[in-house]
């Protein structure tokens, strides 16, 4: 299982990266192309993911024995779930739940009782095996 902490400066990078590939190799199943360069036409700056990151956000990062990023998660202030993406290598072997798991578990210690969450198509079926219910679809212009 990997390691969960909280995002470093160090992680943007590799954050961009992971978002890029999961949109183009997860999420392409079931979007266009054009959709997929839509929403990442290449991984964004580090310094953008940094400053995103240090908004007063929570971002969860799970980490391999050699403390490379596989995934993240974030948590917002009132409950949101901001991003949630995983390399494509590392795909449903379990890190996306390990990282739903501390993201719940600091939603608890801060007394959220509400957690919710724009998903994609992919993300969807995720956070509905963790009990979330859609309320309606909704449709992003880019």
């Amino acid at each position: 299982m990997p390691t969960i902490r909280l995002f470093r400066p160090c992680d943007a990078a590799a954050l961009a990266e992971i978002f890029h590939r999961a949109v183009h190799e997860i999420a392409s199943a079931q979007y266009s192309a054009d959709q997929c360069a839509a929403w990442s036409p290449a991984p964004g700056p580090a310094e953008s993911w940094a400053r995103h990151a240090a908004d007063g956000r929570m971002v969860f990062v799970a980490c391999d024995a050699q403390d490379k990023p596989l995934g993240f998660i974030e948590l917002e202030a009132d409950g949101h779930i901001d991003c949630f993406y995983c390399h494509p290598e590392v795909a449903g072997t379990g890190v996306g739940a390990a990282l739903y798991a501390a993201l719940e578990a600091e939603a608890r210690t801060r007394g959220l009782t509400r957690l919710y969450v724009e998903a994609s198509e992919p993300a969807r079926r995720f956070f509905r095996k963790a009990g979330f219910s859609v309320l309606r679809q909704r449709e992003f212009e880019r």
